[in-house]
Order: structure tokens, then sequence, then C-alpha cells
């Protein structure tokens, strides 16, 4: 399933995409008829207070979960005609994801938590390779417990970006975080997809982050209310935090 992308072209869309949620007779709509375009190398921030869609969103487009109904498209596949073993083999091959909580395993180094995925992936940077990406090329033998959580994220940005996805899914990675620490952490996202074209999308409800991006969409109620383009991505020291 690898390089079937094309540079350049919408390689992410949607198309009257929903999502309800059954709690007994509740129902719960998560997304509201979502159509998205994103093209291949882009940077994408989303943006919007929690119950907004935006988990439900990026979990859809990760094949993490499915849609109620309308589609969803990466390339050539379409993810909503997919079966769970097929989803499995596209987040497999084709994305890495990154969340607000590290999910390292304590008693691996940080080479060694990376190795999880370098050991299954098609073509993957060695460990080494990916740790000295995210500039941890000298902490590789250490434990999490050893590290700041800046470091920790990092780890898990190295693990994500290792297999070389093509699509890179952010859930508020620096929620977790101070602010400085979270800088570092968006410079390093920001690195990756600058050197890499990989497809990234950050979920965040920092507005400021929206000026590192190409494309900020706005999401309130389970809709996009809002698509801005950034005609120049701003750098973090541009940014008044």
């Amino acid at each position: 399933m690898k390089g079937i992308a094309q540079p350049g072209r919408v390689v992410i869309r949607t198309c009257d995409l929903s999502k309800v949620y059954r709690m007994g007779e509740v129902s719960v709509h998560a997304l509201k008829s979502v159509d998205l375009e994103i093209a291949e190398g882009e940077l994408v921030v989303i943006l919007g207070a929690s119950g907004s869609g935006k988990s439900t969103l990026l979990n859809i487009l990760g094949g993490l979960d499915v849609a109620s109904s309308g589609t969803t498209e990466y390339a050539n596949l379409q993810l909503d005609q997919m079966s769970a073993d097929e989803l499995t083999e596209y987040r497999r091959d084709h994305v890495g994801f990154v969340f607000q909580f590290y999910n390292l395993i304590p008693s691996l180094t940080a080479r060694e938590n990376v190795s999880l995925v370098t050991d299954i992936a098609v073509d993957p940077m060695t460990p080494e390779q990916a740790l000295g990406l995210v500039g941890l090329g000298d902490r590789m033998d250490h434990f999490p417990s050893q590290m700041s959580g800046g470091e920790q994220q990092r780890v898990a940005i190295a693990r994500a970006v290792a297999k070389r996805p093509q699509v890179l899914l952010c859930d508020e990675p620096t929620g977790a975080l101070d602010a400085e620490t979270g800088k570092r952490v968006l410079a390093v996202l920001d690195q990756v997809n600058r050197e890499t074209g990989t497809t990234t999308i950050v979920i965040t409800h920092n507005a400021a982050i929206g000026r590192l991006a190409d494309t900020v969409l706005r999401m309130s109620s389970g809709e996009i209310v809002e698509r801005t383009e950034n005609p120049v991505r701003a750098s973090l020291d541009e940014i008044d935090w």
C-alpha cells in the first residue's frame, strides 16, 4: 500500500462526513456533514473547544474510527469501504500518530520504544535516524523516567515518523506540557513537516499555533465553521504566545 500519493495533489478528502454516537436513547452528533480537502505536504491546524469534533475527525482520518455516513478518502483508498483488517494495514503503512500523552513503554529505552515501530514497518528509518531528527541523538539509551516531558514527547514523535508515514496526525501534542516545552515540540513537528514532506494535521485549542500552519480549520459543534489559508507560515519566534 506504500507510494500511492502524488505530490501537490489532494490526498485527504471527506464528503458529507457525519458521526453519531448513540448512548441509550440519546444521539450525540459529533460530526455534521464535514467536507474537507488536504493537499499532500500541508501542515494543517484544527482549532476548536473540547467537544467540537476535532478528535473524532482525526480518528476517522487515521482509520481509528469509522463515520456514520459520508465518505473518507486517502489518495485512491476509500476508508469508509475498508474492512477492519484493511484499516489496520492503512494505519500501519500510511499513518503516524502523536497523542497528548506519550504512551511510551517505561521499561524500554528511547531507542527500543522507536524500534517497536521500525521492526514492523515496510521501509522505516533506523531508530537512530528518527531520534536524531527530533534532536535526541544523545538520549537514545535513556529510559522515559530519565527524560523530561518534552523529551518523552519527542520520542513519541520519533516513533511516529520512523516508519516514514505519509500522514502524521497529532492530537493535542503539547496539551500535557508547559508553554516553553510545548514550543520546542511544535518546532520539531514543523521541522518534520518541512524536511520530510509529511502531510501533518495538528489539533489544538491554542489559536496561536494556527500561524505555523498552511491551513487553519476552526471547528464548532461538529462542523468546520471557518477555513483560513496562511500565505506564509510563521516561525515560532514570530508568534505572540
